[in-house]
């Protein structure tokens, strides 16, 4: 029995760090001038999300989880940043001059979501 527990318990933890580290979600194109990104149950919806360079993009965040962590939204590259309020939308006007990937994180980095400018 507690080796049953201990493998149960092994592989909850296994299936936690690739749900936060590792899993790859597909990537959502948009042509959208506003999108809707739902933070809830340690994600953000959708994500990746891939836009075209000098796209006009603003993202608005709508907060399900009342959790400390989904609070904020931080986009380090652009030193932007928001508070979420629960069951409020939160704009955030996005630069899209630059290609690449880049993050976009809770202030303790577990959500984590990624904005693909190509």
């Amino acid at each position: 029995m507690i080796l049953l527990t201990n493998i149960i318990g092994l592989l909850l933890f296994v299936f936690v760090i690739w749900w936060f580290w590792f899993s790859t979600p597909r990537v959502q194109k948009v042509d959208s001038k506003i999108i809707d990104v739902i933070v809830d149950n340690g994600v953000y919806t959708p994500s990746p999300i891939e836009v075209k360079q000098g796209q006009e993009l603003t993202l608005r965040f709508i907060r399900k989880d009342a959790s400390p962590c989904a609070e904020k939204v931080i986009f380090e590259k652009w030193n932007l940043s928001a508070d979420l309020p629960v069951e409020q939308a939160t704009e955030i006007k996005i630069p899209t001059e630059e290609k690449g990937e880049f993050i976009f994180t809770c202030q303790m980095q577990m959500y984590r979501g990624i904005l693909k400018v190509i």
